[in-house]
């Protein structure tokens, strides 16, 4: 699987900007790969001040 850092880290760092975010690309590029991570760090954070374990969280590999 190819890491996507740069858009990921940039998607990141745009997260709380009051704008809506668009991910677009043709099939295959990685969309669905962006979010999944984006979701990871969130249950992460939520995990972080105990309000969800980590082995709670199904397909959570790390």
């Amino acid at each position: 699987m190819i890491q996507r850092e740069k858009y990921l880290k940039e998607l990141i760092k745009s997260e709380n900007n009051g704008f809506p975010k668009v991910i677009t690309g043709i099939r295959r590029c990685g969309k669905s790969y962006l979010l999944k991570e984006i979701y990871k760090n969130y249950l992460k954070t939520l995990s972080s001040v105990n309000i969800i374990k980590k082995s709670d969280i199904l397909g959570f590999n790390d």
